[in-house]
């Protein structure tokens, strides 16, 4: 695995870059996020651990390049005890994870562990939290399947914690020791995604300078995770089918077949039935990748493990903060509850980061939980790529005019005030396809997307 180490203190960088030598990491080091910029044009590595405060360009500047030009690649920050709120904004724009310095190598050691290829690194086999009577039904059938190497495809909300279940199922599988590879079909340029799942020969296309081997090949031996598998172009959804079918996959530029040996776990966020039956997605593709459907439920759906995840939540983010874990009072453990979650796990690990810089002592209050308001535009979107409201005009076109003009205030809306594209999709109810997809249908239409966001 080779890891972009980006650090301006010299001493601190040596330290690092020795630590992972030893623990036959392939590391390339830089010392600012410029020379970072350099590196990335040159060599391909599988995660970049930089550090924030950094002169001429910061770590978070790196991360805003790094999440335009190779969006699937992990990022991890390191940042000085203290500035906790330059982590969070970090994490909100598009981080994975992020370290308090200093630190010590087994904080290291469990913050590189999700992201490793190599089945001899030590993997966290904590088990979830399943308090409510339907998760731990869930985790039951889990536990079965993984047994076997049927294809799993889970369905659920947005941030329920579907990856979660797909590395509970890879870790209680005889793959465990295998890699477990995630790849994210909606966060990646359609004209990409095709060559990092099947890879690619030198010179295949511009800008292809070396022999890269896909994520199928990556995952051989273990569990490939298709996260978002319903945002994938329809041409690209036959060749997968194609893949599934033979077991087989050839890079692109290539003439030779490659025999693959992985279990493939795909997740969705909509109701794939009707997807299909929609024409959005290929009937084939669906039945060969419901061979075992699990359902993961929104958190208002089962209040039972609210409280427990957020007890999880406290301990570890407190940890990575290196201060005690405080205890939730009774009037914050009752707001918890109360709570809708339209953001589910994810928007209660959010509420839970918030609290801890808001208080420093070892008591949370209910009034240390700042609470995200219910999106009132979720009802408005259409989570399907051709818009509803662009259809639905009176015979006089008022009414269709005057939903296009707001659909539009809401689209610039949410892209001036969230941090990345994703986030404003999230906050709209709609995949970032969808989200490109209706940016690019009003500007065909004469309307000033830019224009709306810089007001």
């Amino acid at each position: 695995m080779r890891i972009l180490v980006v650090e301006d203190d010299p001493r601190l960088r040596e330290a690092i870059v020795d630590t992972l030598m030893l623990k036959q990491y392939d590391v390339t080091e830089a010392k600012n996020g410029k020379e970072a910029v350099v590196l990335l044009q040159d060599i391909q590595p599988d995660l970049v651990l930089t550090d924030i405060n950094m002169p001429e360009m910061t770590g978070l500047e790196l991360l805003t390049y790094i999440k335009q030009e190779h969006p699937w690649l992990p990022v991890l920050l390191m940042t000085a005890y203290g500035d906790v709120s330059q982590a969070v904004q970090a994490m909100q724009q598009g981080a994975d994870d992020y370290l308090m310095k200093p630190f010590e190598l087994r904080e290291l050691d469990a913050l590189l562990s999700p992201y490793t290829q190599s089945g001899d690194v030590k993997v966290d086999e904590s088990e979830p939290v399943c308090e409510a009577a339907v998760s731990q039904q869930l985790f039951q059938l889990a536990k079965r399947v993984a047994q076997t190497d049927s294809t799993v495809l889970i369905s659920g909300e947005s941030g329920t914690g579907k990856e979660v279940l797909a590395r509970y199922i890879h870790q209680n599988s005889q793959r465990k020791k295998a890699p477990f590879i995630a790849i994210n079909c909606a966060a990646i340029p359609e004209n990409m995604l095709e060559a990092m799942l099947f890879g690619y020969e030198k010179g295949a296309f511009t800008g292809a300078y070396q022999t890269m081997p896909g994520k199928f090949e990556q995952a051989d031996g273990g569990t490939l995770l298709l996260d978002e598998i319903t945002e994938m172009d329809p041409a690209l959804q036959a060749k997968l089918l194609r893949v599934l079918q033979e077991r087989q996959v050839e890079r692109l530029g290539g003439k030779k077949t490659i025999d693959l040996n992985v279990r493939i776990v795909a997740t969705t966020n909509r109701e794939l039935a009707d997807y299909v039956a929609e024409g959005n997605f290929r009937e084939d593709l669906y039945y060969r990748l419901t061979v075992f459907p699990l359902k993961w439920l929104p958190l208002r759906e089962r209040r039972d493990d609210i409280l427990p995840l957020a007890r999880r939540l406290l301990a570890h983010h407190a940890g990575k903060m290196k201060r005690p874990v405080p205890r939730m009072s009774s009037d914050a453990e009752q707001k918890l509850l109360n709570h809708s979650w339209p953001g589910n796990v994810r928007e209660l690990d959010n509420t839970i980061q918030r609290s801890l810089i808001l208080q420093t002592g070892n008591l949370i209050s209910a009034h240390d939980f700042t609470l995200t308001p219910v999106p009132k535009n979720r009802q408005i979107f259409s989570s399907e790529p051709e818009p509803v409201l662009h259809e639905q005009k009176d015979p006089e076109g008022v009414l269709g005019n005057d939903l296009k003009h707001r659909e539009a205030e809401l689209i610039a809306k949410a892209l001036r005030e969230e941090p990345s594209r994703k986030d404003a999709a999230e906050r709209l109810g709609i995949s970032p396809r969808t989200l490109r997809y209706k940016v690019a249908k009003l500007r065909e239409e004469g309307v000033d997307v830019e224009g709306m966001v810089a007001c």
